[in-house]
């Protein structure tokens, strides 16, 4: 049949008169409609410009009312966004996605346990023998966030927010309130705001129920500024300058490469950053390897290896001792984190995850950054953990975890955790 003027009129008409709950009655009708309204656009023009050399200019508004209404019910339809889980905000080409979970853990220590926490903290695990162990119950690593994307010319800018409510208070309250974990805007290869560190490998990290997780790893989320080049045939390149410790003059530099495979990934980093304590300060460097691979189609194999010299904030690798000022010089302690993990997938709803972690100072007594910290400092740290995950229903998660772990100090004294993690989750989108 051949479309007229007139019949198209009448048909932009009538789409503009039904009620909304006619348009559409679920995301995919929506984008039918989103594509119908796109194409009756394009005929509408296609028809104004022939009618403009036989019509009168007053007929060509009366179009122009038409394309206005038509344009109008169609932004106000919310339809599938551009990005899993999201939808569109009326009237924009903005995506946005809400997301997050309602988490609740029990934890039983059957020794002595680090002040201050309610997850493993071995770095300052009780030293002696401790049987005083205690039973918690927390929701406070419940989160919530969302995230958008708004297509541009040369690319979608990005943004995320993120919080949940495990934010250190002192001792005197312990963790339990909000904490604002990302926030950060990206376009064109650019990252600012605050998220993971560009030194840190989350992919090749194993999942761990304690919310810690292991030591010898970095687990750091500072405001930085961040480029990617992403050349698919090569790798994954990345430049940063991230927020330093306290104090310091000048942002920490990292830099980074990683490359994907059939069979796994390959990952490797480069630190540097300033520690500045009583006016002193010091430029110290770290490195850091990891990759995983495939065993088989269901099983992994995860490993990472970090070398840090002094962290004034515990971050760059989990179980660091911290710099010391001795006299006019400020001492760091160069460290080595080694984390192995098992991750195996035994159907859709049961997973489960085997790991070891190691953290070690390459200084003894009667060095001169032991002379200065004190024998009190962590000469070596070892920590495993053993975990399934398993999910009953849709969107809910039960997790149980063993762990255990040992502290020994410079002086030779012995600090050991075990522990139950217990935990339930319901995500939503």
């Amino acid at each position: 049949m051949k479309l007229t003027p007139a019949f198209v009129t009448l048909l932009a008409a009538g789409l503009c008169s039904l009620p909304p709950g006619a348009l559409a009655q679920s995301a995919k009708d929506f984008e039918e409609l989103r594509n119908e309204l796109k194409a009756l656009r394009a005929e509408i023009n296609q028809l104004k410009t022939q009618q403009q050399t036989q019509a009168p200019a007053a007929s060509a508004s009366g179009w122009n009312d038409r394309i206005d209404a038509v344009e109008l019910k169609q932004k106000d339809a919310v339809v599938l966004g551009d990005i899993p889980g999201s939808f569109r905000l009326p009237g924009s080409e903005t995506s946005i996605r809400v997301y997050g979970h309602a988490e609740a853990n029990l934890i039983k220590d059957f020794k002595g346990t680090a002040p201050g926490d309610n997850f493993s903290n071995l770095m300052e695990q009780p030293l002696g023998r401790s049987d005083h162990g205690k039973t918690v119950l927390t929701g406070q690593t419940s989160r919530f966030g969302f995230e958008t994307s708004t297509p541009l010319d040369s690319g979608a800018f990005n943004t995320k927010i993120e919080a949940d409510f495990y934010g250190y208070c002192g001792a005197e309250c312990n963790r339990n309130r909000l904490r604002l974990r990302h926030a950060y805007g990206e376009y064109a290869g650019w990252l600012i705001g605050q998220t993971w560190s560009t030194f840190m490998d989350l992919d090749n990290l194993p999942e761990t129920v304690d919310f810690n997780g292991p030591p010898g790893a970095t687990f750091r989320r500072p405001v930085q500024v961040r480029y990617t080049y992403n050349n698919p045939n090569l790798a994954k390149f990345q430049f940063a300058l991230e927020d330093p410790s306290d104090g310091a003059h000048s942002p920490n530099l990292v830099a980074r490469i990683d490359k994907s495979y059939d069979w796994g990934s390959l990952s490797a980093r480069a630190l540097s950053h300033e520690q500045r304590m009583g006016g002193v300060s010091k430029r110290g460097m770290g490195v850091g390897l990891s990759g995983s691979y495939k065993l088989t189609g269901t099983t992994t194999l995860m490993a990472q290896y970090t070398l840090v010299d002094g962290d004034n904030d515990g971050a760059y690798l989990v179980g660091a001792n911290y710099p010391v000022a001795d006299g006019t010089r400020l001492r760091l302690d160069r460290a080595q984190g080694v984390v192995l993990g098992l991750g195996n997938v035994f159907s859709e709803k049961l997973r489960g995850t085997l790991s070891m972690a190691w953290v070690r100072s390459r200084n003894a007594l009667g060095d001169d950054y032991v002379n200065a910290y004190g024998a009190e400092g962590n000469l070596k740290l070892f920590q495993w953990h053993a975990g399934l995950y398993y999910s009953p229903i849709k969107n809910v998660e039960l997790g149980g975890e063993l762990l255990g772990g040992r502290r020994i100090t410079f002086g030779g004294d012995k600090g050991n955790m075990t522990r139950l993690n217990l935990q339930a989750r319901y995500l939503f989108n």
